[in-house]
């Protein structure tokens, strides 16, 4: 998710479509977690701007998952650890570790890290750009800490949540903590505030399926696919 031209909610392979001129304007990359494809271009982002910078690319993350993919990916083994390229102290990319409920404010947005539960430590965020708020759950199954929090957004105005599986693998999405339409219906319930619903994270093999699904069991909320190039403005 690219906001503003300067700001990544996670790295996955669609950070690919962005021309060379558009990823080095990329400033700020907040990560919910460590598995693959919230994280697989930045490794190539970092190596394909880097002589375009003047000034590191910052990467926040639980420090959880900033050890993990230090330990993991940027260890030399993999990928160069860029954070101490040219040295320590003229690092072109630099880890900064936020910590559950912390805000970063970013000129007039502020970002704020929100529960999560998955398989590994994780997070969801909030954009508030001071008019009006978007809430981005990353990867995460059934979650009773997000609620409470989310309710008390007073101009909350998009909902992302991920819908993983649908139906007929309710077993798998529990086991890999995702959601599935029964499990999002479930967790909607909890959400007490108006909201546009945004469906994120589905199966490419099963949309269909899974939205349909969806209608079935949450159309009340009337959720919606998050589309590729999809705008919000608020």
């Amino acid at each position: 998710m690219l906001v503003d031209n300067d700001l990544l909610i996670d790295a996955g392979t669609g950070v690919a479509d962005l021309s060379l001129a558009e990823l080095a304007l990329i400033d700020h990359v907040f990560l919910t977690h460590s598995h693959l494809d919230h994280i697989a271009s930045l490794p190539l982002l970092i190596d394909s701007v880097s002589d375009l910078r003047d000034k590191p690319l910052t990467v926040y993350a639980t420090a959880a998952t900033l050890d993990i993919i230090g330990r993991h990916i940027f260890n030399w083994a993999i990928w160069p650890d860029f954070s101490v390229i040219p040295s320590r102290e003229k690092a072109i990319m630099r880890f900064q570790s936020i910590c559950l409920g912390q805000s970063v404010r970013l000129g007039e947005r502020t970002i704020t890290a929100l529960p999560a539960e998955h398989t590994v430590p994780a997070v969801g965020y909030q954009l508030d750009s001071g008019l009006g708020s978007l809430v981005f759950t990353g990867d995460t199954t059934a979650n009773d800490a997000f609620w409470p929090v989310v309710n008390r957004i007073a101009n909350l105005r998009y909902l992302l949540i991920e819908t993983a599986f649908p139906n007929r693998d309710q077993m798998l999405a529990e086991i890999s903590k995702h959601l599935c339409p029964k499990m999002l219906a479930n967790e909607l319930k909890k959400l007490s505030i108006p909201a546009e619903i945004y469906i994120s994270h589905l199966k490419p093999s099963q949309i269909e399926l899974t939205m349909a699904e969806i209608q079935a069991c949450a159309g009340d909320f009337k959720p919606r696919m998050l589309q590729n190039n999809q705008v919000f403005e608020f």
